[in-house]
């Protein structure tokens, strides 16, 4: 979907619909005024008869008003003018999109960010507001083309404003890009999207954005290198895993880089410890931490942010055949720590315990993984937040603001020490699960132990990334918490 400024006014704007925001007890936006006055006071009268719903989320569409050029207006409630923030109007500006994907229209014209609330301006308002629209027009098609008399989602909107607006559009279009990206790769099959797709998809990144540059490792170099824990997970896949290593300079190659590390479980089965039917098929999303890194890196890489960074993507398939690893198994990491292997479905942090070391490499000044890790983080959290681990109380509570800036919101969990405990082993180092209790903690403990010497996070998205037993595919997150704080990080 193309997005752009337009100054019309909004009575004169020629559009298949224009978008009008309204919220109980608020005054007309601008807009919605000009609108009022052309259509002879329609807007008032339907607002008085409540014809126009305000309550949040809520959409009507008004059609053939008097002197409005736009053939419908789509209005949509905010809900209570005093209790809008920015969440609300996320909300309700994702309601406002789903309603036109799914409608028979081609373009449309927002006027939403027009509505003021205490702790916004209007450039933040249109970026979330184009964000939104970019995110709720989303279908996947690529298995599944349009069917001749489906809706066709829009191909353009245009948002009402100037020029000095158009650095928020830029943000907007490009960490829409990143969603779109990271949706798209968590949604397909994983018969397509397996470790070698992610490696040719990465390839196309490096080959459209300047400062980029990628590196593939292939078994044989990780096995030079130690990455036993990463490669016992993939001894039972005829999928072939790959270290994909994206990397950007967007400032002075002595900066030391942003790394960002993400787990990419093409399909997990669970290996030996076999995961049972039900919902199985929703295993393909285990690489939406990949997916995330790769929708964050070219948000950055789109913008050509001023810094560093490199994405690390550890591409591997959990299968059950007859060389894949046991239970009772011990794993020699890279970092030459042992793991005693209790559960070979807990695999997903033996992947990136293998790249979080691999990563000290590029010196980092911060490291985050990204992981849909545990289901006990879903069991803490719901599917509302991402679960934020972090051995560094800054890093943690940048990390925590830039997702409440973009509405993609990080909650806080305890490392305490008091939880490695949990993983001690008379075998090994370590062991690879610390039992029921508290299990996004002890997860998130045992990568602790690859990152002591970083200043490191670790983000469980287990919840947020998808909707356990719903059909509506991924939502692409944490794009929008690591896109907001590489903004910041930037300047």
């Amino acid at each position: 979907m193309k997005m752009n400024l337009d100054n019309t006014p909004a009575a004169a704007v020629q559009s298949d619909c224009l978008v009008l925001g309204f919220t109980e007890g608020g005054d007309l936006t601008p807009s919605a005024q000009e609108v009022d006055e052309a259509s002879g006071g329609a807007i008032r009268r339907l607002l008085e008869s409540r014809d126009i719903d305000t309550g949040i989320g809520k959409t009507r569409f008004l059609i053939g008003l008097g002197g409005v050029s736009a053939p419908r207006i789509l209005a949509v409630g905010f809900g209570k003018q005093d209790k809008l923030d920015l969440p609300r109007f996320d909300r309700a500006c994702l309601a406002a999109g789903k309603v036109l994907r799914d409608h028979p229209l081609e373009s449309c014209h927002m006027c939403l960010h027009e509505l003021e609330f205490d702790g916004s301006d209007a450039g933040r308002r249109l970026r979330q507001a184009a964000l939104a629209t970019h995110r709720s027009n989303y279908l996947y098609t690529t298995t599944k083309p349009l069917k001749d008399d489906s809706p066709v989602p829009l191909q353009s909107t245009g948002f009402q404003g100037g020029e000095e607006l158009q650095p928020h559009l830029d943000q907007a279009t490009a960490i829409a890009l990143g969603f779109e990206t990271a949706r798209t790769l968590g949604d397909l099959p994983p018969n397509i999207c397996n470790p070698a797709y992610l490696a040719q998809e990465a390839a196309s990144i490096a080959e459209k954005y300047e400062r980029v540059e990628l590196e593939v490792l292939e078994e044989e170099a990780m096995a030079e290198l130690g990455m036993d824990a990463l490669l016992g997970v993939s001894r039972g896949s005829a999928n072939r895993a790959r270290l994909i290593v994206l990397k950007f300079t967007g400032a002075d190659a002595d900066r030391n880089p942003v790394v960002i590390v993400g787990k990419g479980i093409t399909f997990d089965s669970g290996g030996l410890s076999l995961k049972s039917g039900e919902n199985m098929m929703q295993m393909k999303f285990d690489m939406c931490g990949a997916a995330g890194v790769i929708g964050a890196f070219v948000a950055c890489a789109r913008l050509q942010l001023e810094l560093n960074l490199v994405c690390l993507v550890a591409a591997v398939e959990n299968m059950p055949d007859g060389d894949a690893y046991r239970p009772g198994d011990v794993l020699t990491s890279m970092s030459g720590k042992t793991i005693e292997v209790l559960n070979t479905d807990a695999e997903g942090r033996l992947v990136l315990c293998d790249a979080l070391t691999y990563s000290e490499k590029f010196k980092p000044d911060v490291i985050i993984d990204v992981a849909t890790l545990t289901g006990a983080c879903v069991i803490a959290l719901g599917h509302h937040a991402t679960g934020l681990m972090s051995n560094d109380d800054p890093l943690a509570e940048e990390l925590t603001a830039a997702g409440a800036a973009i509405v993609d919101r990080a909650w806080r969990l305890p490392l305490w020490e008091e939880y490695q405990s949990q993983l001690d082993s008379p075998f090994a180092d370590m062991k690879n699960v610390g039992g029921a209790p508290a299990g996004v903690l002890t997860a998130g403990c045992f990568l602790s132990r690859f990152a002591e010497e970083q200043r490191w996070a670790h983000l469980d998205i287990a919840g947020s990334a998808w909707k356990w037993g719903s059909d509506n595919g991924v939502t692409g997150r944490p794009v929008g918490l690591l896109a907001q704080y590489l903004l910041d990080r930037a300047g």
